[in-house]
């Protein structure tokens, strides 16, 4: 079971939501993982590129300074098996490319400017993430 923190979930959400408006503001982009690593993945060494780094940068960057802060890294426990995870990954990526983003791109950026695409995208992967969430726990026993 996962432990309902409050105050920590706020300040995530707050935190993910100042860097997506401060990413669109500052350099008139949406804050789209997928996106980010793709364009990272394919360009090289432009000013696009150099902005894509350092945003992934600060992303492996976060812990390590958590880690300095506090003095422990987040506790990550995922009670599934290493093939699980694999076919997890692929689905996610094989969704993310049909779907034109990822949940940051969709979830957080495009809801918040009412994009249609986004919206339904977003219920699209919540209904199945719900819908996986209860058969694994409730049906496959997981």
């Amino acid at each position: 079971m996962t432990d309902f923190t409050p105050l920590l979930s706020f300040v995530g959400g707050m935190t993910i939501g100042l860097a997506a408006v401060a990413l669109m503001a500052v350099h008139g982009r949406i804050a789209g993982i997928n996106g980010i690593l793709s364009g990272f993945l394919t360009t090289r060494f432009t000013q696009d590129w150099t902005l894509r780094a350092a945003f992934l940068a600060g992303m492996i960057a976060s812990p390590l300074i958590l880690l300095g802060v506090t003095g422990q890294l987040p506790e990550i426990s995922v009670p599934s098996s290493p093939i699980l995870l694999v076919i997890g990954g692929f689905l996610t990526g094989v969704g993310t490319t049909f779907g034109s983003g990822c949940t940051s791109g969709h979830g957080v950026c495009g809801m918040s400017r009412l994009s249609v695409r986004s919206i339904a995208a977003t219920l699209t992967f919540m209904a199945t993430a719900i819908v996986t969430v209860f058969l694994t726990r409730h049906v496959f026993g997981g």
